[in-house]
């Protein structure tokens, strides 16, 4: 009994300070967070951060969290510091309880105690008390990681939103879509984007949506990609609920360039052919010739092996908006989207994108959101989208002759080429 009195104050003190390390490896993993996500933001913009003169500010958000890192960090060791070598305090308690009271037995000579009974408790406790250490010791770590596993389980228990029915089915897209009083908000931030919109598109349709910023010409495509599902309403791909549809398969048959244009810190070829799971080098360069690309790879030095950087940094907008396009071209598929895709390349090039995308879309279903009109296109169909609702729809001839805002943007334009429509 008098041996083994430290033990359960060992055991009361390995779970007192474990709650504290698990609590400080919190804090830790939070403040270091944030001085990782602190460091790659001032990376990815050092450009935006040097044009505005800010590294100064940038350096004290650097230096506030690299400090709250090292007042947490050292926090967690000043507590191991005292913790482990109590533990070795306890554990040598025990063993020196065990040589004083047997010493003294022996001297007395009560209980028949002898030198080799003294070295049998010693032994004894030790093969009692290294697994208790051992435990703790254990359990330090294992607080650590809980805490780190915690932030993991953060997304890896989040449940998607958007996910496949039961019995979703995996059929081939002809391209007949169709909008039924769609309704959708945007659910954190509560924008109602489109508002009881309708909307018909048949098998190999060209159609232009336009309208200012915010009209909601963007959600159309999110809808159509099943980013989020629709409040009310329903969109129909030949004649099948989208909802119906196997996600997977949805996806990689519709071609899509978004307006936030992002590359991977990749070689050209390798950002061209990301949707395909094998591409070859002739199937990248006639993606690249088809989006007006194809010469300026040509003149990198690793040609098509050259590395883009994060993010395509090394770029110009105009460059990562044709490779973007590129990449959408090589599926070859029968439904495309594209987004404000032409926005940073200038009028000659776009001239020369677009009449390549006219022979590229000779057969396919194409949905083309953007500012500007482009003349060198035929539509079928136009959309003139305002406050989430149509407000115009028909042919470029027919919206000139309604005189309404496609013709005063048409006129706008007529007058000035080389600007694009935002407003």
């Amino acid at each position: 009994m008098y041996v083994l009195a430290p033990l359960p104050i060992l055991a009361i003190t390995i779970y007192l300070i474990n709650n504290t390390i698990h609590k400080k490896s919190e804090q830790i993993q939070e403040s270091l967070s944030a001085l990782t996500t602190n460091a790659q933001e001032t990376y990815s913009g050092i450009r935006v951060i040097k044009s505005f003169v800010q590294e100064k500010a940038m350096l004290g958000f650097f230096e506030r969290n690299s400090e709250d890192y090292k007042r947490n960090a050292m926090g967690l060791a000043k507590v191991e510091a005292i913790y482990f070598p109590s533990i070795t305090l306890l554990i040598g308690l025990s063993t020196l309880f065990t040589i004083m009271i047997g010493g003294l037995y022996y001297i007395q000579g009560g209980h028949n105690i002898g030198i080799n009974t003294i070295v049998e408790f010693v032994i004894y406790i030790n093969m009692l008390t290294f697994p208790v250490s051992a435990i703790g010791l254990t359990a330090s770590m294992i607080q650590r990681a809980a805490a780190s596993q915690k932030r993991i389980n953060e997304f890896l228990d989040t449940e998607p939103i958007i996910r496949n029915s039961e019995n979703a089915v995996k059929g081939s897209l002809q391209g007949n879509i169709s909008f039924q009083k769609v309704n959708f908000t945007y659910p954190h931030t509560g924008i109602h984007a489109l508002k009881d919109f309708t909307l018909e598109i048949k098998k190999g349709e060209k159609v232009a949506i336009i309208g200012r910023t915010g009209s909601g010409k963007s959600t159309i495509a999110q809808l159509l990609l099943r980013m989020y599902d629709a409040d009310n309403g329903s969109i129909q791909l030949d004649g099948q609920a989208i909802g119906n549809f196997d996600l997977k398969s949805l996806r990689e048959q519709i071609s899509y360039v978004p307006q936030d244009v992002f590359l991977f810190s990749d070689t050209v070829n390798g950002n061209i052919s990301f949707g395909l799971q094998e591409a070859g080098m002739e199937q990248v360069q006639k993606a690249a010739r088809q989006s007006s690309v194809d010469r300026e790879i040509a003149g990198f030095t690793e040609k098509y092996d050259t590395m883009v950087g994060e993010r395509g940094v090394t770029l110009s907008g105009g460059q990562k908006q044709r490779i973007s396009i590129a990449r959408a071209l090589i599926k070859d598929p029968a439904f495309v989207i594209f987004d404000d895709c032409l926005s940073a390349v200038d009028a000659r090039t776009e001239k020369e994108i677009i009449g390549q995308l006219d022979a590229y879309l000779s057969n396919k279903t194409a949905i083309i959101i953007t500012h500007r009109i482009f003349s060198l296109l035929q539509f079928d169909k136009i959309i003139v989208l305002e406050d989430g609702m149509i407000t115009e729809q028909g042919t470029h001839t027919q919206l000139i002759a309604k005189a309404g805002y496609y013709a005063a943007m048409y006129e706008r334009q007529q007058a000035s080429p080389g600007d694009s429509e935002e407003e």
